[in-house]
């Protein structure tokens, strides 16, 4: 059982996604290896219910329902201190630096807890922290009116999808390698979902936007191959957002992919907080994305072995796990 201090709260997990960061630490590949600190709990997706406070905590109540923001951060650096901490070096992410959310219990700074209405289905408020990547990423270059690719549909990339969507882009089109997750993003509003290695995506992409390329690139796959497609699809003055983790050094051919481009690039870490929360409530709320349909499948958090395996296939869009599996809010080990 955890132990909290006086700004922490217990949080009792209910629900906890699995990110691609996760699957990282899980194949204990070279970012995790450079980035986690062991021993840790990982996991840093949650919702949860308060059962405890600490001593200087006067909100969230006990029993409400929560989802966590990850990024644990300092408040005196440069960054914090102008509205900027998503940036702030001294972050601490919950399940990478400190003991995460696959577990039955998890302590978090009571800052770090958004409030959910308790009627939120439990896999959807899990993902919220995912989702507000995808949110922090269409939101930094201008997407309304443009014509957008995301490289990557992954469930990070097919809520950005939805969310460019939301957002007024033109179109939107998404490259990936499988079939499964295609279909997927056709479903949150892709229109054109390609595989790169059986039809010649670059040349259909570069025909529907008449020759010009993309107004607006959306990285979200880490993949050189994908990368590198989506920078020569990227039209002269457009702008790229950065999400997709590489793992290791690539090469990259910055002088005709950039420079000679005058294109913009945007690194995407974490969300602004709490800039992106609010963005992310007032298009839950309003109806303008509904994220129940990426959700696909759902575990007991004991067969997180399957669950890891189904997320590495990639025949799945967001994977839940339950600590109690009585609370699941869907079918174990299959759709929803």
């Amino acid at each position: 059982m955890p132990t909290i201090g006086p700004d922490d709260v217990l949080v009792e997990v209910r629900a906890t996604s699995i990110c691609g960061t996760d699957l990282h630490i899980y194949r204990w590949d070279p970012w995790a290896r450079d980035h986690v600190v062991t021993p840790v709990t990982v996991g840093h997706e949650l919702t949860g219910v308060v059962v405890e406070r600490g001593a200087n905590v006067t909100e969230p109540d006990i029993g409400s329902l929560i989802s966590a923001e990850s990024h644990v951060i300092c408040h005196r650096c440069n960054w914090c201190r102008t509205c900027q901490g998503h940036l702030c070096p001294n972050t601490e992410i919950i399940g990478v630096h400190r003991d995460g959310a696959f577990a039955e219990y998890v302590a978090i700074p009571a800052e770090n807890a958004w409030v959910d209405p308790p009627d939120m289905a439990l896999s959807v408020a899990s993902l919220q922290e995912n989702f507000g990547n995808a949110v922090h990423a269409v939101s930094v270059p201008e997407v309304s009116g443009r014509k957008v690719l995301v490289t990557g549909a992954g469930p990070v990339g097919i809520m950005a999808i939805a969310t460019a969507k939301a957002l007024g882009a033109r179109a939107v089109y998404t490259t990936d390698l499988s079939e499964y997750r295609l279909e997927l993003a056709a479903k949150m509003g892709a229109d054109l979902a390609l595989d790169p290695t059986s039809e010649d995506a670059e040349t259909i992409i570069r025909d529907a936007t008449g020759g010009a390329g993309v107004d607006v690139l959306l990285e979200m796959s880490g993949a050189p191959a994908a990368i590198a497609m989506g920078f020569r699809l990227l039209k002269p003055g457009g702008e790229v957002a950065l999400l997709g983790l590489t793992s290791r050094s690539i090469e990259f051919d910055l002088d005709d992919s950039i420079i000679f481009k005058g294109a913009t690039i945007h690194g995407i870490v974490g969300r602004r907080m709490w800039e992106t929360w609010l963005e992310m409530r007032g298009l839950i709320r309003s109806g303008a994305v509904d994220l129940a349909p990426v959700v696909t499948h759902r575990f007991a958090l004991d067969d997180y072995h399957d669950a890891f395996a189904l997320m590495e296939s990639g025949r799945c869009g967001k994977v839940v796990m339950f600590p109690d599996p009585s609370v699941a809010d869907g079918p174990l080990g299959t759709g929803p």
